[in-house]
Formats: C-alpha cells, sequence, structure tokens
C-alpha cells in the first residue's frame, strides 16, 4: 500500500500541484456539506436534460425519417461514442473547472434546446427525396447528437473536480455519489419526457424549455456556489452568455406556434385544416373544402387521398366478401373507408372495427369531408368500434367468431406495425376465423419492393394459411406531399398497392358475384393484379416473428 506523503515541516515551502492537477479547495459562500448538495442537485438536473435530449432526438427522428430503430440506433451510438470523446477532451478544462462547466452548460443548452426546432426545419424546407439535400435531415441529426454527446461528456469529470474541491474524499466514493445523481436524473428526464414534455408541452417547446432550465441550473451552480473561483471578468462573460441563450431560448418558444404551423405547410401544402398530436401519432387532414381533394396523413405518412382511396378499399375489402361475410372484424380503419365497403355488402350483420386512436375515430364521424367520404359508416348501428390494439384484441377474441378479418393496417416497414405482420400475430387472426372465413391484408406499395409483399405472404403461409396475392394497377398520387417525402409534382411514379388473400383452403380471388359493383375494382383488373402480384414472386424468404422481424 502506498502511503500519502508527510507534510512537510513548519516554515518550509509546500509542494506545488503539478501542472493541470487539482486546484485548492473551493471559496464557498455556504458550508461543505450544503455544498456537496447542491453540486449533486446539479448532476441531477443536468442528467435530466441530457436525457431528454437524448430522447427528443430519437422521436422527432423515428417521426420526420422513419424506422425507428435505426433513428434510435444511430443517436444513442453516436452520442455515447461523443460522451467518451467528451469526458477525454474536458480533462484540459480541470483547472478551469468552474468556468468551464458554466460554459459546457450554456452551449448544451442552446443546442439540446434548438435542436428539434433546427431539424424540423431542415426537414421541412428542404426535404430529404433528392438532390443536395438528400441526406440533411440525417446529416443533422448525427451533427446534433455528436455535439450534445460531447458537451454531455464533458460534464462529469469537471463536476468530479468541482465535489472534489469542495470536500476532499477517495475517488470511489465521489464517482459513486455522482453516478447516483446522475442515474436518477436521468431516471426522472426518461420519465418525464413521455409522460409530460411530450403530451403538454409538444416535442418543440419541451425541448426549449429542458434548455432553458439546464442553463439556469448551470449558470445558478456556478456563479453561486464557485463565484470567488472566477474571476470578474469570467463572471460578466458567463452571465452574458447565459442571460443571451436564454433570450434566444424564450424568443423561440414565443414564436414556436407560428414556426410550427408554416413548417406544417411547407410539408403538407398550405390547405391543413386539422392538425393534432393525440396520444398515438400525429394527425393531419387537409383539403377537403372547396373543392380540394380531402388527405389524411397519420405521423406525416399519407395514409388516405380522396383522389384514389376508392381504388385502395374496393381492392382490399371485396375479394374478402365472396363468401360468408355476416360478421366482420376490420384492424385498423379508423377513417371508417373499409367499413363504408364492406356494408355495401348485403347480409353483413356486425362489422367490429379496433383502431388504436380514439381521435382518428372521432375525425372520421366528426369532420364533415372525411365522414362524407366515408359516407357516414360509423353511424350505422351495425358498426361497433374498439379503442384498443389490434395485437391485444385478437388475443381475446372467441374463436371462430368472424367470417372475414380485414387487416387495413399501416405500412409493415414502420417499426411500429411490424409485430401487426408476424407470424404470431396471424396465428391469432387464424383463430378468429370461422370455417370458411377469410383474412385479407395490405402488404405495402409496391414502391417499398417485392420482399416486403413475399415477407408478408411467407409469414401468412407460415401460420397456416393458403394464400392468393394480387394488387391493384395503374395509381398514379396527386395528392400533395406529405413527410413520407413524394413530392407532388411526381405524378408519373406508379404508387400501386399489394394484397394477400389468405384462409384455411385455397382462397379463390373473386368479386362476390351477389355482391355491390365495385365503382373501380372489376374482375378483369383483380385477376391482371394477381398476375402482376405473381410475376414478381421471392421464393424461400423466412416468415416474420415477433423476436425476429424480416420487414
Amino acid at each position: 500500500m502506498i502511503e500519502p506523503p508527510a507534510p512537510a515541516p513548519p516554515g518550509c515551502p509546500q509542494p506545488k500541484s503539478a501542472p493541470g492537477g487539482p486546484a485548492g479547495p473551493a471559496r464557498l459562500p455556504v458550508r461543505p456539506g450544503t455544498g456537496r448538495f447542491l453540486v449533486l442537485a446539479g448532476v441531477f438536473v443536468c442528467a435530466a436534460c441530457g436525457l431528454v435530449y437524448e430522447l427528443e432526438l430519437v422521436a422527432l427522428a423515428s417521426y420526420l425519417m422513419g424506422d425507428s430503430v435505426t433513428q434510435a440506433s444511430v443517436v444513442l451510438s453516436v452520442m455515447v461514442f461523443a460522451m467518451g470523446i467528451g469526458s477525454l477532451a474536458a480533462k484540459r478544462l480541470r483547472p478551469l473547472a468552474a468556468a468551464g462547466f458554466g460554459a459546457v452548460e450554456a452551449i448544451l443548452a442552446l443546442v439540446g434546446g434548438c435542436s428539434a426546432m433546427a431539424l424540423y426545419a431542415v426537414f421541412a424546407w428542404t426535404g430529404d427525396w433528392g438532390g443536395m439535400w438528400a441526406n440533411g435531415p440525417r446529416c443533422l441529426l448525427v451533427a446534433f447528437s455528436l455535439a450534445t454527446g460531447l458537451l454531455i461528456g464533458a460534464e462529469v469529470p469537471l463536476l468530479m473536480e468541482l465535489i472534489q474541491r469542495i470536500r476532499r474524499q477517495d475517488a470511489g466514493g465521489a464517482v459513486a455519489d455522482l453516478s447516483a445523481a446522475d442515474y436518477v436524473g436521468a431516471l426522472v428526464g426518461g420519465l418525464a419526457f413521455p409522460f409530460l414534455l411530450l403530451p403538454f408541452l409538444g416535442q418543440l417547446t419541451g425541448a426549449l424549455l429542458t434548455g432553458a432550465v439546464n442553463a439556469v441550473v448551470g449558470a445558478a451552480l456556478v456563479l453561486g456556489l464557485f463565484r470567488r473561483d472566477l474571476t470578474r471578468r469570467a463572471r460578466c462573460l458567463l452571465l452574458l452568455g447565459n442571460a443571451l441563450v436564454l433570450t434566444l431560448l424564450a424568443t423561440a418558444a414565443v414564436l414556436v406556434d407560428d414556426f410550427e404551423r408554416a413548417a406544417r405547410q411547407a410539408v403538407y401544402g398550405g390547405d391543413v385544416r386539422v392538425a393534432l398530436r393525440t396520444g398515438v401519432q400525429e394527425v393531419v387532414l387537409t383539403g377537403g373544402t372547396h373543392g380540394r381533394p380531402l388527405a389524411l396523413f397519420l405521423d406525416g405518412r399519407l395514409r388516405v387521398s380522396e383522389r384514389d382511396e376508392l381504388r385502395f378499399h374496393e381492392a382490399l375489402v371485396h375479394p374478402a366478401m365472396s363468401g360468408p361475410h355476416a360478421r366482420v372484424l376490420i384492424l385498423g380503419g379508423g377513417d371508417g373507408l373499409a367499413a363504408r365497403e364492406v356494408l355495401r355488402h348485403p347480409g353483413v350483420d356486425r362489422v367490429d372495427v379496433v383502431e388504436l386512436d380514439a381521435e382518428v375515430v372521432r375525425l372520421a364521424r366528426t369532420d364533415p369531408a372525411l365522414s362524407a367520404l366515408n359516407q357516414h359508416a360509423f353511424g350505422d348501428p351495425r358498426v361497433h368500434v374498439t379503442t384498443e390494439d389490434a395485437f391485444h384484441r385478437l388475443r381475446g377474441v372467441t374463436p371462430a367468431g368472424y367470417d372475414v378479418v380485414v387487416s387495413d393496417l399501416p405500412d409493415p416497414r414502420i417499426t411500429a406495425s411490424t409485430k401487426l405482420y408476424s407470424q404470431e400475430f396471424y396465428g391469432l387472426a387464424r383463430r378468429a376465423l370461422a370455417p370458411g372465413g377469410r383474412l385479407v391484408v395490405h402488404a405495402g406499395p409496391v414502391a417499398a419492393g417485392p420482399r416486403v409483399h413475399w415477407t408478408v405472404e411467407a409469414t401468412l403461409r407460415a401460420a397456416g394459411f393458403r394464400t392468393a396475392p394480387y394488387g391493384t394497377g395503374g395509381r398514379r398520387p396527386v395528392a400533395a406531399a406529405g413527410p413520407d417525402r413524394t413530392p407532388a409534382d411526381r405524378s408519373w411514379a406508379p404508387r400501386d398497392w399489394r394484397f394477400v388473400l389468405a384462409a384455411r383452403t385455397e382462397p379463390r380471388l373473386r368479386l362476390d358475384p351477389d355482391g355491390p359493383r365495385p365503382s373501380v375494382l372489376t374482375q378483369a383488373s383483380l385477376a391482371a393484379g394477381e398476375r402482376a402480384a405473381r410475376g414478381t414472386r421471392i421464393a424461400g424468404l423466412p416468415a416474420s416473428t415477433l423476436v425476429h422481424p424480416r420487414y
């Protein structure tokens, strides 16, 4: 065991610290115990703010660019890497720990607080569908993750230096104290983001408020507790810097509503009529008045376009209705359009609609344009709507309770939807079908490539179904561009849909001879869609499961 050096005899000069080594004890305006508590409280708040910045980037990137697994992986990996670099870089600031920590917190408050607005602005006004700005939002996401990680990583060495200057203790004890405050703060920040900031303030205002809290706490800790360690010039600079940061954040908070409206118009076009964030997603309705076609966007993805929704919903519903169809279950379909097509068939006794977002159902009932488009389907007494997760609903249905199950769910490539295209999910759907029942699945757009469609088909077969894949033809989108980043002027781009009809026995792909005559779909176009789909077959694809998604 190495003994510490003995103190020098009285009258002899004391040994000096090595260059860059720890400074002398801090001159505090409070007792050392109170000072340690205040530093640990600052660690707690700064850790909470840091995790909010991290979650904010993940949430906004997932909304703007899709595929939450990829976006979360990019943000987390880059940020953790940058934290390591920031910790190493902060070693040079240890002799000036108080001033360095104050500067780091001011910059972090500005960078983290404004990151959401900057990312949304680049996405809204540059897009990401091609040209010189093709990777603009992605590059900015990496840049903010890197900058935020560097600054968060610089906090710990500086805080370690400050707390040791209050009362020196063994390194293990100091690390334990700092880590405890840091981890508890991260817990509070992680819970505050989804349960308080996001639902009550939204992504932009929540980030700005977090930046303001970060700036105030960082400045208060340094200027209130360690002000005697700073020169007069350093105190003035730190005070002016934090005042400037708070002014910028406050100005952005005042203008955030105008900014959001302008950005929304840049993304969706100038005729946004309804825009709201529910507990599930962002819902936007455009058009539907003065001759403008209605469009419904869910989390930035175009779900309904009045110009071509009839082609989609007729192809989705009518082939599955050829056969017994007294009891029908619609998974998704909160817009009421699939229910509209089901109700056109005689002999329907009951239609159960399972929609996750109650606000979408409310709009389908009450919005004049959307309710007119679905022909007030939810007002029919045969229709019963349940606000519930489709997977959970299927686990509780009566076996053999339905003649037809219609899966009108989002694209399987969206991470949140992947479980609704899994072998386990289709196994539950198979159990819900009566003998002779049919299941029809929306299997993604043609633009996604044939692999997605045939993975859905392989998964249905793995669940015990026989399948009949098919598609629509000739869709040409002319709806306004949305955050799926398909510009409106690309009207030449084919955007057909793919479907799979499934049953326990080999399903017959045909229209019900005793049913209504569809407006667009014909037996000939249905057969052509089947031939076109089979021509893209990819054999040997594995099934997608809950623990091994393949989309």
